[in-house]
Parts: C-alpha cells; structure tokens; sequence
C-alpha cells in the first residue's frame, strides 16, 4: 500500500478539488433553506458526469475509464471535504455491480451510467438494522417470473434513480434483482434526513419481474450483497477522512483565531494535546481507507474484513473529530451560523449507511474467528 498517488490519481484529486470549490458547505445550507426537491445541484452532477466520475471505475470496453476504486476514493475525500451531495458513491457502487454480475442486456445500463449519469440506486436495508445477508422481502416464482413484496429502508438517491438492484428472498436463496422505477407495484416515500440529504422507503407490493432481471444467478444474492457491503463502506470510509480532515482543519484554524484571557486558545498545552492526537488517529484512519479500496482492487482474500475495519475506525474517528470541532468553536459551534455543524451531520448519517460502527466490529470480529 502506498499514499503515493499515480499521475491519474493525483490529476483527478485536482480536477476534483478544482470543482468541489463551486460546492462550498454553503451550498447543503442553501438547498436545505430552500426545500430542494433533488437534494443535490442537478448542475454539478452534470459536470461530475461531463468529467467522466461515474465511469470511474468501469471498464473502458463498457464506456468507463477503468482508474479502479482507488481513484473513486479520490473523489469521494474531496466531496467529504465540502460536503457535496451527489449521488456519486451510489452510481460508482451500482456499475462495478452491474458490470461484474449483470447479463449482456442489463450490462447496457453501463453506457448510460457512464454518458449521462443515469443512478441506479442500491436497495439492500430492511429495518433499522442493516442485515444484508438476510432478506424479509418475498420473492415468488410464478414461472418465468417473480412476484416480489416487501420494503426496503434508507435507500439513497431513490427519488433520482432510474432503476433499483434489489435483495429479496426466493425459494433459492437471497437473489438479487435489477428492477426499473417504471414497475408496477413500486412506490417509495422519500425522507429528509439531518446531513440535508434524502433517502427513501422503497415499497414493492407485488412487483412483477422477469426472471432476466436476476442479477448473477438466483439464490446467490449473498455474493452481490457483500461486494456491495465491501465497496461502499471502503468508500464512505474515504469520504468520512475528508470530512474529519476538513473538519481538524478549520478547528485548528479556528483555535488560532479565538481569545480568551487576551490569548489564542490555541497556545493552551490542554486544547494542543487534544489536536495532536486528534491528527494521530486521523491519520490512521486514513490509511485504513486506502488499504480498505487497495485490497479491493487488489482482490485480496482479507479485503471484507479491512473494509469493515476501515469502516469502523472511520465512524469513531469522525465521530471525534467532528465533537471536538463543535466543542472547541464554543457555544457558537451548536448554532447553524458556523458550517461546523454540517460535518458532524453529515458524519453521523454517514456512519450508519451500510452498516455502522456495531455492525462492522461484528463482521471483522466474526471473519477472523470470534
């Protein structure tokens, strides 16, 4: 593993940062006050297409730009960062899923996915508990197709999407299906949640799909379901180190502007200790969510076990970093008028999806012999 990056890398860590200062944290505040029915700038996204970020990392023989998960990693440390909402984690998910197990047909998605940004959003939780080895959602063989019933939770970028990959339970096994938004049977009551992003409760009451639609084979849904664990949670890792850098950065800032008893509050040793060891451990985080995408890429056999590791840490140190931003900016970092607040948010959403902090020590716990 290496911090180094490659020169695709690092051109692509530029072009984002480059773009992401068009999506200062003014603009969550912006489209919450003003009830934006997206949740994120239709306008960025179309740029973030324009640049080639959802094909990140599909093949070039399907349209994509083959940088592999290490490079959408990249991207995802700017936009946590900023804060940018978009629905870049779920697009990058969603192809490296539908390329790697879809049929020939739903492999044509890719091209859209790729040219203009179409989202394909992942359906996997049920509950308040993310358990996506299991599935309450019903599928029934009726011939050559299966009639699915069941609600899935806090999926996000729902309201954008074109169509959903879906975990549901057949007579085989946990399968998982691609499911287009035009399907009869299928609603979703969209949430707003406090990182000012939605996510939706995906209904499907009697939902008729061919059995074409499978993705992989039916009863293998478990496989497709754990990629999905694997690479989201290595990304939403990546994203939280941006929000924890960037929150450590303005608190630090921060600590050498405010004055108490005619001082910098930074010169006191007390609030020194907690920002060294507050950059310690996100440094620490960090290398556990490059190691996380390394191993992915890399297809190492301990890959889920370091993603629920890098995930984990990730949730605790934002946590930190984020509590201790808010707690040295003083009673004004409880108030929305400084944007310190908008990173805790956002890290605290962040945190539970797919899978939080318990879930994941779990997980590596269990894939280690515990």
């Amino acid at each position: 593993m290496s911090y180094v990056l490659t020169e695709e890398q690092q051109f692509l860590k530029d072009s984002a940062k480059d773009l992401f200062k068009k999506a200062p944290v003014s603009m969550i505040r912006d489209l919450r006050d003003g009830d934006d029915e997206q949740g994120y700038s239709t306008e960025l996204w179309q740029q973030m297409v324009e640049m080639g970020y959802p094909g990140i990392v599909v093949s070039e023989a399907s349209g994509g730009m083959d940088f592999g998960l290490r490079a959408l990693g990249v991207l995802m440390e700017e936009s946590g960062r900023s804060l940018s909402a978009s629905p870049l984690l779920t697009v990058g998910v969603s192809a490296a899923i539908i390329e790697k197990y879809g049929s020939t047909d739903q492999k044509a998605h890719l091209a859209t996915i790729c040219e203009q940004g179409t989202v394909v959003a992942l359906a996997l939780q049920e509950g308040n508990f993310y358990k996506p080895e299991h599935s309450d959602i019903v599928a029934k063989k009726e011939g050559d197709t299966y009639m699915l019933s069941g609600v899935k939770d806090m999926v996000a970028d729902a309201h954008a999407a074109s169509s959903f990959i879906v975990t549901a339970n057949s007579e085989e096994g946990v399968t998982a299906f691609l499911i287009g938004k035009e399907a009869v049977g299928l609603s979703m009551d969209k949430e707003f949640m406090m990182d000012s992003r939605y996510y939706s409760k995906l209904k499907l009451e009697n939902v008729s799909v061919p059995s074409s639609s499978i993705l992989g084979s039916a009863g293998k849904g478990k496989k497709v379901a754990n990629d999905v664990t694997n690479m989201a949670n290595a990304l939403i890792a990546n994203e939280l180190v941006g929000v924890m850098s960037e929150a450590f950065d303005r608190t630090v800032a921060y600590l050498k502007e405010r004055r108490q008893f005619e001082k910098e509050i930074g010169s006191f040793q007390a609030l020194q200790h907690r920002a060294a060891d507050l950059y310690g451990e996100i440094e620490i985080a960090r290398s556990l969510a490059i190691k996380a995408l390394d191993a992915l890429d890399e297809e190492d056999f301990m890959a889920p076990a370091i993603c629920s590791m890098a995930k984990a840490k990730c949730v605790k140190v934002s946590q930190l970093a984020t509590n201790e931003g808010v707690q040295m900016f003083g009673g004004i970092g409880m108030t929305d008028d400084e944007e310190i607040g908008f990173f805790m948010k956002r890290a605290r959403v962040a945190s539970q999806q797919y899978g939080g902090y318990a879930y994941h020590v779990d997980r590596f716990a269990t894939m280690n012999g515990y």
